[in-house]
């Protein structure tokens, strides 16, 4: 079955430079990326997309993380692949999401690591079902900025091209 899953390659990724070497390596999948964006994570995204983890003791620490205050760089790369079993195919070249259980030629495994604070700093994130990945998507873009009708979405006004997610 086709699918989309969201990936995001996480401050520590970037500021590490491997972007190249992660989208080396999720090339391998054979899936296609649909969408494509470097953004500046808000306060609002870091808690709409984290909400679930709001009552863990680490959750101000983690929108710090994915906002780039933990390594001064406060960017990530988000992208959509698309394609058959894209979401198992993601996060099987992802790894663990303890970077101290990730096969150690996994993305995770290969560059994660665990602060003393007990926090994954897992340079990756990739989301986990159908059902995630769809949330998470509509969190990320717009759909305008997806190249395929992904969703349901409308026209906001009858002359307008701008789009929202139903």
């Amino acid at each position: 079955m086709k699918e989309a899953t969201l990936v995001i390659i996480k401050p520590d990724g970037l500021k590490k430079s491997l972007t190249g070497d992660i989208l080396s390596r999720l090339s391998k999948t054979t899936l296609k990326i649909i969408a494509a964006k470097v953004i500046q994570v808000s306060d609002a995204l870091a808690r709409s997309h984290y909400g679930h983890l709001k009552d863990k003791p680490f959750f101000g620490e983690l929108l710090g993380y994915i906002r780039g205050r933990l390594h001064g760089e406060n960017r990530v790369m988000a992208l959509v692949y698309y394609g058959r079993g894209a979401i198992k195919k993601v996060r099987e070249i992802a790894g663990a999401t303890n970077p101290e259980e990730a096969d150690p030629v996994s993305i995770r495994g290969a560059y994660g690591r665990i602060l003393t604070s007990g926090l994954y700093e897992n340079v990756i994130h990739a989301s986990s079902s159908a059902d995630e990945a769809e949330r998470e998507i509509k969190l990320w873009f717009e759909p305008e900025e997806i190249v395929m009708g992904l969703y349901p979405a409308r026209k906001q006004k009858k002359n307008s091209t701008k789009k929202y997610w139903l």
